[in-house]
């Protein structure tokens, strides 16, 4: 499918995905290979640009079996919402517009799916500024800061109205 311009596609390489997550760990988390098999199973949407070698994202919606603390800080506070978990774009493939396309993405399948919000959290520390303006850039709020223990990170908790 092509959006914005650049070619999405759902046919994604797990081990190209992988690679790049685990490139930027500091900004997302580490993943295995088993572990990034179970997201995608999970997710609402999962997409990426060059089958995940330029760009990916991964989103999941409320209903997900997802144990993880940021997931559940959102689960205890709104009934309807597609949290992404993680987007990444490669260093090769910045500055094309590749993450803002992937957003675009989600946004549409959000509302055609009748949710009202999309969310997400950024480091606050480690600190992560070239994430907040981006967000911020696409619409999303600050609800809350919250230190998350056992990821070793503070995190902002951020939300974007459909």
């Amino acid at each position: 499918m092509t959006l914005d311009g650049v070619e999405l596609t759902t046919e994604l390489d797990d081990d190209l995905v992988l690679a790049l997550n685990n490139a930027h760990a500091a900004e997302t988390s580490l993943l295995t290979l088993g572990q990034l098999a179970g997201l995608r199973a999970k997710a609402f949407v999962a997409a990426g640009v060059d089958r995940g070698t330029s760009a990916f994202l991964i989103a999941l919606d409320e209903t997900a079996a997802y144990d993880n603390p940021n997931f559940a800080w959102f689960k205890a506070r709104f009934d309807r919402f597609v949290y992404v978990d993680r987007i990444i774009t490669a260093p090769h493939a910045r500055g094309r517009g590749l993450a803002r396309t992937l957003y675009h993405h989600v946004f549409q399948r959000a509302a055609a799916a009748g949710h009202v919000r999309v969310v997400c959290e950024v480091n606050a520390e480690p600190p992560n500024p070239g994430s907040d303006a981006f967000h911020a850039a696409l619409g999303f709020e600050s609800l809350d800061r919250h230190a998350v223990p056992s990821q070793h990170k503070i995190v902002t908790y951020l939300a974007r109205r459909l």
